[in-house]
């Protein structure tokens, strides 16, 4: 019994930990701007691919291949995150936040056909973090895989953490997210800011698409589940509450991961959304209460 449920735990904090990711990019996207970035789970969909598409540039045998691509995929989907404000975002900066709505759901859409007609619709598995092998805890057998899942989000959101609050250039980000016109007036560049936003959620959308791809495998049609699951992140831990999202993403993967285990995946969707419908009746500004000024 307690092996089991050291196994489940660790394979729900594995998949909680790129949800995390996943929800921390997706709301620095709505503090920054103020509007939701529909594209996002489309950019960890096109993480996944980045990865397997890297990997097979990589010689075979390799004992980490997923940490030495790591670099190259937060770098080129922070590339893919600047691009889609400068396509998506920067043109619209003064209309209404539907036109951003919009346009950000027609980059996820040519991200999808673009990947199916060059990659295919078959799922592909990415690469392993650190290759094969178990770790034995308590009696359960846990993978090196899950580990260094756990391991480098947490580091991922150390990094983020560190930058938005021990960085004059991270102050910058809060204060532009916070108060544009105040900012704005202190002589902070706002596009630059909003660009460096968009380029570190696309970053932290390629991190999550790493881990995910190798376990869970991704197909160009994943990134409106991905999406799905950031939002629903977003609103349990209070809209525009960064941490809140991340510990919400963490308590999704928790249920899902148990009731999955006990009943059926189709179970545990259907009892997700009820308990955010009751959550939404009950306590519509989140469990952590919502940011003031956030939503759009």
């Amino acid at each position: 019994m307690i092996e089991a449920t050291v196994q489940l735990l660790a394979t729900a904090l594995a998949l909680g930990s790129a949800y995390a990711l996943t929800a921390l990019g997706f709301v620095l996207i709505i503090n920054a701007v103020g509007a939701v970035n529909f594209a996002h789970g489309d950019l960890v969909m096109a993480g996944g691919f980045v990865a397997v598409a890297l990997s097979l540039l990589l010689p075979e045998g390799l004992p980490v291949p997923g940490l030495i691509l790591l670099p190259a995929v937060l770098l080129t989907m922070a590339v893919g995150g600047a691009a889609l404000a400068a396509v998506a975002y920067a043109p619209l900066r003064r209309s209404p936040p539907v036109s951003v709505f919009i346009s950000t759901i027609a980059v996820g859409l040519i991200l999808q056909h673009a990947i199916s007609l060059g990659a295919g619709p078959q799922p592909r598995v990415g690469p392993s973090l650190v290759g094969d092998g178990l770790v034995d805890l308590l009696g359960a057998a846990l993978s090196y895989q899950q580990l260094a899942t756990i391991a480098v989000a947490a580091v991922l959101c150390l990094a983020v953490h560190t930058l938005l609050n021990r960085t004059r250039f991270g102050r910058q980000l809060r204060a532009a997210a916070q108060d544009p016109e105040m900012a704005r007036a202190c002589g902070i560049d706002l596009r630059i800011t909003i660009g460096a936003t968009f380029a570190l959620a696309g970053a932290l959308a390629g991190g999550a698409g790493l881990l995910l791809s190798n376990q869970y495998f991704v197909t160009p049609t994943d990134g409106a589940m991905f999406m799905l699951k950031a939002y629903v992140a977003t609103v349990i831990g209070g809209w525009g509450r960064i941490w809140g999202a991340a510990v919400a993403a963490l308590c999704i993967a928790v249920f899902e991961v148990l009731v999955a285990a006990a009943v059926s995946y189709l179970v545990a969707e259907m009892l997700l959304y009820l308990g955010v419908l009751a959550l939404l009746m009950l306590r519509p500004q989140g469990l952590f209460g919502e940011a003031e000024g956030r939503r759009a």
